[in-house]
């Protein structure tokens, strides 16, 4: 009864959905304010109905419903509480009722606002958020049902009811299969809401984007109201990458955090085109220009946003991150289709509108390196693009699926990226309007020549990699440039308020978030570059069949192979552990724990790395072979990775970094008519 009932739900909310829709354009071309009331509550409606079917399913995870197909695929007896929680979101069927649900909490939450100022821009709001909605709803109504039972032949066959042929009947197994092992990992518990949060977020500034256009507004107010929406999206979906790197690092027992995967790569591209965005839309606020790319950039990260969704969930292409095959990619493919080329012929039709009120003076002033900057993301987001799509065209023209390689990846971004690291030294620099390389020279020399001994000291503690030198030479660069911006920022505040470096250090970011802020988010990343160019440059790896007492060595590293045990836990798994000790000359460091948990209800591994972090290096210990070890003797994979724990420290340091930039400002306050 439950499941019929949260299935209803879901049938009643998708209907309010669509009438809301139809409620919004009437209103909107009849004048109607009572239509777009109507409009908005039934809008505000869906949340706390889609709330309900989702604490339905939520429940029937809890407590072991397994006749329906869902609840069997992803839990089982054996599983704690919070990991048949987190079931909700590990499997097709789920991941789209959460992604719903978020759809319509940011939807019922920005209908909530006050709209007097921009009272024509709610009907087409509602409009493009409630089409997106619909959108996600049919697809778990008509083809990812999670409250679907399972009915079984005369055979003894499971099938889904729609499949069930004469005589099959309803059937209730003992237990499920359980989730994945793969999905049981802290990072994955929480990597998949903060995807689909940075998702979700920037369907609303693309909403107001199509209102305006849809309106007839040419004026920055549309950026402005979604402001902190676009910061929320990009926060999060910047967390969503960061976990789901940590939970490659840590699971996949390969020994890196990013191996170019088609799906990883989908999460990556609307962030691209949305980095790009926040950076050009403070030129449009500051100056007035980048109107028509702005609306561009915010049509490509919503597209790319259903794309992402659309490569994960139709499981057209082979990644350890993709769900199975699924009849859900033709309704995907259209969907983008339609709302790609609408969006893009109403840019069309307002393009004179969006023109610039001001023209660009000189290509070193501030809003041509930021123009330079997002040229340099979308030639990185190209790359990118075009290495998803090849094997589907591959296969399309020549029958043969042909994949592409972090080589390439690495060969064409690697330029890019380099180019990105320069310019967040230079931009900061230049100043607005016009401007000379002549003053850009000059202000650039001072942080340059620390930045020039960076490579020399570096050589001579033997580094001769070239990309390396080069690397941590930018590095080093953005690092001087930002110290510099604050000191020179901290000693004016200090001359005109007489007060001591730390007061007029709290002064000077208290003025400016988004541009402190903006600060100490380009020192995280620069931060993060150094572990990426440490373990990408650097890394080793070496790999032994090792019996009790002997050992392998690495990068000045001996590890001694101590015992093996294998022991069952009480929730299903056979554990084979390896106990290792690590020394470094004849001083002990320590012990490493490799090992392999067995989940025998599903039949599939899990591989749990050793590792010893410190900030030089991790060293990371895989068990290999597990079918094959034995108390005398096991293979292990060492993997040394310098550098890489700064990876790690620049996320934290980039959280930081947003949560003074996204500070909100009494200026920004009083024009919103807050204070």
């Amino acid at each position: 009864m439950l499941a019929q009932s949260g299935f209803g739900v879901f049938v009643l909310t998708f209907l309010l959905a669509l009438f809301s829709v139809g409620a919004a354009v009437v209103g909107y071309f009849d004048k109607s304010d009572r239509w777009v009331e109507a409009a908005r509550r039934a809008m505000q409606l869906t949340f706390p109905l889609i709330s309900l079917a989702t604490l339905m399913l939520a429940y029937l995870l809890v407590t072991g419903h397994y006749e329906l197909q869902y609840v069997y695929s992803v839990t089982s007896n054996d599983m704690p509480f919070y990991l048949k929680l987190t079931a909700l979101w590990g499997g097709q069927a789920g991941s789209l009722v959460l992604w719903s649900w978020l759809m319509s909490a940011f939807a019922s939450a920005v209908t909530l606002r006050k709209w007097e100022r921009d009272r024509e821009l709610l009907p087409w709001v509602i409009v493009v958020t409630s089409v997106t909605l619909a959108f996600f709803l049919s697809l778990t109504i008509l083809y990812e049902n999670p409250f679907a039972r399972w009915w079984q032949t005369t055979g003894g066959d499971f099938v889904p009811r729609m499949f069930a042929p004469a005589g099959a009947v309803p059937i209730t197994p003992a237990d499920g299969q359980g989730l994945n092992p793969l999905l049981r990992h802290p990072g994955m518990i929480i990597h998949p809401p903060m995807l689909y949060l940075g998702f979700v977020a920037f369907v609303i500034p693309y909403a107001f984007a199509i209102a305006a256009l849809v309106t007839g507004r040419s004026d920055d107010r549309w950026i402005r109201l979604t402001r902190r929406w676009t910061l929320v999206a990009w926060l999060f979906l910047s967390l969503g990458l960061v976990l789901g790197m940590r939970w490659a690092y840590d699971v996949l027992g390969w020994g890196g955090y990013w191996g170019w995967d088609p799906v990883e790569i989908s999460a990556l591209m609307p962030w691209l085109t949305g980095t790009a965005f926040l950076h050009s839309v403070m030129i449009q606020e500051k100056r007035g220009m980048f109107k028509q790319w702005n609306m561009l950039l915010i049509i490509l990260t919503y597209a790319l946003v259903i794309f992402g969704t659309f490569l994960t969930r139709s499981g057209v292409l082979s990644s350890v991150h993709a769900f199975s095959q699924s009849a859900i990619g033709p309704m995907f493919f259209a969907f983008i289709g339609i709302t790609f080329v609408t969006s893009v012929a109403l840019l069309i039709y307002r393009w004179k509108d969006l023109r610039a009120e001001v023209e660009m003076k000189s290509l070193f002033s501030r809003e041509a390196l930021f123009l330079l900057n997002n040229l340099l993301f979308m030639g990185v987001l190209i790359v990118c693009f075009w290495g998803v799509i090849f094997p589907l065209i591959s296969e399309l023209v020549t029958g043969q699926k042909v994949t592409v390689g972090p080589p390439f990846y690495l060969r064409a971004n690697g330029p890019l990226f380099g180019a990105l690291l320069a310019l967040m030294g230079i931009a900061p620099l230049s100043a607005w309007g016009r401007s000379t390389y002549k003053t850009l020279g000059r202000a650039l020399w001072k942080p340059s020549i620390p930045s020039a001994i960076v490579p020399v000291v570096l050589a001579i503690l033997g580094v001769h990699n070239w990309i390396a030198l080069v690397g941590f030479t930018l590095v080093a660069f953005v690092i001087f440039v930002t110290l510099f911006e604050f000191w020179r920022g901290v000693r004016s505040q200090q001359k005109k308020q007489k007060v001591n470096f730390l007061v007029a250090l709290w002064q000077l970011a208290g003025r400016n978030h988004r541009r402190y802020g903006g600060y100490l988010i380009h020192l995280s990343m620069v931060v993060m570059a150094i572990g990426i160019l440490g373990i990408e440059l650097y890394q080793t790896t070496t790999q032994k069949t090792l019996a009790v007492g002997e050992d392998i060595q690495i990068a000045g590293y001996t590890l001694r192979f101590d015992s093996l045990a294998q022991f069952p836990y009480t929730d299903g798994r056979i554990v084979t552990r390896a106990a290792l000790s690590v020394f470094r000359g004849d001083k002990f460091l320590g012990n490493l724990y490799p090992r392999y948990d067995y989940y025998t209800a599903s039949g599939q591994p899990m591989t749990i790395a050793g590792v010893r972090s410190t900030l030089a290096d991790d060293l990371y210990v895989v068990l290999v072979n597990w079918e094959n070890v034995s108390a005398a003797q096991a293979p292990f994979k060492v993997y040394h990775n310098p550098l890489v724990n700064w990876l790690w420290i620049g996320s934290l340091m980039f959280i930081f970094g947003f949560l003074v930039a996204a500070w909100p400002e009494r200026e920004d306050e009083k024009r919103e008519g807050k204070i």
